[in-house]
């Protein structure tokens, strides 16, 4: 543990003082011999010199001169290097010309010798701890702001992160009714299917990533649920690479994806569609395509809350590295119109890419 920044400060008090009170004494004792009442007036100046200067630093912290701009903090600055130099001349001069009078006599302008003497030592001290205060504040006030932006950030990522369309879970409770007598295992299964995804919901707010193969169960159990709803008319297909199965992903993502999919792609189209997730790995990068029977149009409207979520969340979480993108493809012969949405991921550790080179291994590629 390093020492607390009071003991620091006292420490560099005594020990500066005395230094340069005590070279200056012993030049004058080299040159004249000892003097005892020279040497209590040099004493007395390094308890002087400690006092001034605390006094000076009380005032600063007081008054919160670091805090001012450069051209309102400069001249405080030389008005009280000012200040403390005349103090210690008027009160050094009166015993010097009892003590050592002769050193006196040649001087023409005694006094503007002796404020230019004490001014140079005052200014280093004076500019030392100011200088120092400043950059300080100055590093502070950046904590600061990184820390409130990080705060903000965070919250937003958790409001993000606990998004469920109720209108999902409402749709999805009544084909579940209407299965309880007709096929009650397929019912109970929905009734699962359904608790996994409100958990993972509810637990969406407390981790900003999960395994993309744990987001890809809640992408499973959704499509699931979907598919007792819209029978026929939904077809999906999931190919993962082994490899990407233990990235990190935000939690919820795909699930809000796959729904925009349905909602503005397969169900407006008459004969129904399909919904298609894969993942690879290009460039140290997860890259996640989702696809879907649909005519993109307007973005906002037709992507919903599902586009601008994606986005942002991508953005708070990873920076400038991450990406999404949704564009319209050329018209499938078998499945006709066609949007893409691709999701570009940056690598967040080399424990990540420990796991998928297992993951790799284990999957004999």
């Amino acid at each position: 543990m390093g020492f607390p920044k009071q003991k620091i400060y006292w420490f560099c008090q005594l020990f500066g003082w005395t230094l340069l009170i005590l070279v200056e004494y012993l030049a004058y004792v080299l040159e004249d011999g000892f003097d005892a009442d020279t040497l209590y007036l040099a004493v007395a100046n390094i308890f002087l010199g400690i006092t001034l200067t605390h006094l000076y630093r009380l005032m600063i912290r007081r008054w919160n001169w670091v805090r001012l701009p450069f051209v309102q903090l400069a001249p405080r600055v030389l008005l009280s290097v000012f200040v403390l130099a005349l103090i210690m001349t008027m009160v050094n001069m009166p015993f010097d010309q009892i003590i050592i009078p002769d050193k006196l006599i040649d001087e023409p302008w005694p006094v503007i010798g002796y404020i230019l003497s004490w001014g140079k030592a005052m200014l280093a001290w004076v500019l030392s701890y100011t200088v120092y205060h400043y950059v300080e504040q100055t590093r502070n006030a950046e904590i600061e702001k990184i820390l409130l932006k990080t705060s903000i950030r965070e919250t937003e990522a958790k409001v993000l992160r606990s998004q469920l369309n109720p209108h999902f879970v409402f749709n999805a409770l009544n084909s579940i009714r209407a299965l309880v007598y007709e096929n009650p295992d397929k019912a109970q299964q929905g009734i699962t299917q359904l608790s996994n995804l409100l958990r993972n919901s509810l637990l969406a707010d407390r981790r900003k990533t999960v395994e993309l193969r744990e987001e890809m169960k809640t992408v499973e159990d959704y499509l699931a649920l979907e598919k007792v709803r819209y029978e026929d008319r939904l077809r999906s297909r999931i190919e993962l690479d082994g490899r990407t199965l233990f990235w990190q992903v935000p939690p919820m993502m795909l699930q809000t994806l796959v729904e925009n999919a349905i909602k503005h792609g397969v169900s407006q189209a008459v004969g129904g569609g399909f919904v298609s997730v894969s993942s690879t790995i290009k460039a140290d990068k997860l890259h996640i395509t989702i696809r879907n029977t649909g005519v993109l149009g307007d973005r906002t409207a037709s992507g919903g809350f599902g586009l601008a979520n994606t986005a942002q969340r991508l953005e708070l979480l990873y920076g400038p590295e991450a990406s999404f993108e949704i564009d319209q493809e050329d018209d499938d012969p078998n499945e006709g119109p066609v949007v893409c949405a691709h999701i570009s991921i940056p690598a967040q550790s080399e424990g990540l890419f420990r796991r998928a080179a297992t993951a790799k291994m284990m999957s004999g590629e």
